[in-house]
């Protein structure tokens, strides 16, 4: 073997033990015990007259996926997974020590969105009173301007990305709060709905680095987003069962403490939680990652079932679909959730696998929520013909818009991957670069709505 050979050959052996370090399952032992495997292998093959770099990929191929190695070394080892949830690992590694550097940083932003949220009570805004209105549609300039901020440090941004991503949180505060917005105005709600998706993607850029143009770092995006939304969850549960322990045992002893409940630990706790669990997810992203197809293949054929009931239903009984607030609320949250479902589904699958039966479960969920969205968009436009335009509808036309152009060419890219007519990559690279559709509509939403509605 040449002296370029072998070099390649290291280089490909280093890559491969780089990304098997970060699967946590894996004891520093084990992942030594796994290279000499396979460099045995490689050996075994390049002596019967193979390539270095044909042995190497054979070698990987005939080892199996590092998937199958870490849920075989789990299982020989499950006391290891349960310790790496709560603990930083050994305490000589590299990952180790950027977590104890890193836990003081998440503690004083997540202190900063605490605070942030009581700021505006010492101005005499009640957060609970007639003031409501505020913190609704201010509520994500409490704690996301300091989750970005987290991520800046964390990747050591650029100062010319931060003064870019500072500018757009200052834009966000300037039109959720200079319009001249009445607490019962349908605009006021668009906007506390819109701001935190757009604010939301903003996070996004300071996640990636600044690197918004790479494909896989927005996919790394998409996942973590779905992470920090169970890990926020979970976080939510355990805060509700406190709050309960904390009223009912200070009741006990003849105290009412619902008064700093309300006005301390829920706001405050929440708005931490915001940064709590984004580190969670990046302390821990190596185990809680297996969450992605589980809860994908759990929650997919339940969600295709509904929808096809709904389908059935709708045929049956010969009922449209219903236009008011709550119920295009409703719709366009399932199709949210779809989509989510599909996002998930991807940022979790072998890009290189060829299709099956979860596939084209996963086309007829995508097919059967194009369906409804075209039978929801039927019944707004009608609704608009006959009354006019609103800004309730209007917003929920361009999102069924938006929602109606992604499903169909997903289930055109998705269609074509069951056919073996093109790569499921291609599905991948729509859904990334089709973010920047959603920032850009709900920018819209935010800063000309109130403005062509004349703050309605």
């Amino acid at each position: 073997m040449t002296v370029d050979g072998n070099n390649d050959l290291e280089g490909q052996i280093a890559e491969w033990r780089a990304y098997m370090r970060r699967r946590r399952e894996l004891h520093h032992t084990d992942a030594e015990e796994l290279e000499d495997h396979l460099r045995s292998r490689i050996t075994d093959l390049t002596e019967s007259g193979l390539r270095a770099d044909e042995a190497f990929l054979i070698a990987v191929k005939r080892m199996g996926s590092l998937d199958e190695l870490s849920r075989e070394f789990a299982r020989e080892h499950s006391e290891r997974l349960w310790k790496q949830l709560v603990l930083p690992g050994d305490p000589d590694a590299p990952a180790a020590a950027r977590s104890r550097r890193e836990l003081p940083v998440m503690v004083l932003c997540a202190a900063a969105a605490a605070l942030a949220i009581k700021v505006p009570g010492w101005f005499g805004l009640d957060i609970s009173g007639d003031d409501a209105d505020f913190y609704a549609r201010n509520i994500s300039l409490f704690a996301l301007p300091a989750l970005a901020a987290y991520f800046a440090w964390q990747r050591r941004i650029d100062p010319r990305v931060i003064g870019v991503l500072a500018s757009l949180f200052i834009l966000g505060a300037v039109a959720a709060n200079a319009y001249p917005l009445a607490g019962d105005s349908q605009t006021i709600v668009l906007t506390a709905i819109h701001l935190p998706i757009a604010l939301w993607l903003v996070v996004g850029v300071a996640y990636v680095g600044g690197d918004w143009r790479s494909d896989r770092r927005r996919m790394d995006f998409i996942r973590f987003t779905g992470e920090w939304l169970i890990y926020f969850t979970l976080i939510g549960l355990g805060g509700g069962v406190l709050t309960a322990f904390t009223i009912n045992t200070f009741n006990a002893i003849g105290l009412d403490v619902e008064g700093f409940v309300e006005s301390w630990l829920l706001p405050c706790g929440a708005m931490a939680a915001v940064i709590v669990s984004a580190w969670l997810v990046e302390a821990k992203q190596s185990v809680i990652e297996n969450m992605a197809p589980v809860l994908t293949r759990v929650f997919t054929p339940l969600f295709t079932a509904t929808l096809l009931a709904l389908l059935v239903a709708i045929i049956w009984t010969n009922n449209g679909i219903d236009v008011e607030r709550d119920v295009l609320i409703l719709f366009n949250l399932l199709l949210v959730i779809v989509l989510g479902l599909l996002l998930y589904a991807i940022s979790a699958r072998d890009l290189t696998a060829r299709s099956g039966l979860f596939d084209r479960l996963q086309l007829a969920l995508v097919v059967s929520a194009l369906i409804i969205d075209v039978m929801v968009l039927l019944a707004i436009t009608g609704r608009i013909t006959e009354w006019g335009f609103s800004p309730n509808k209007t917003a929920a036309l361009g999102e069924n818009v938006i929602l109606l152009t992604n499903l169909a060419w997903s289930a055109w890219l998705f269609l074509g991957f069951v056919r073996g007519r093109m790569p499921f990559a291609r599905l991948e690279h729509w859904q990334t670069r089709y973010m920047i559709v959603y920032a850009v509509w709900a920018w819209i939403v935010v800063l000309a709505f109130p403005l062509v509605f004349n703050f309605a």
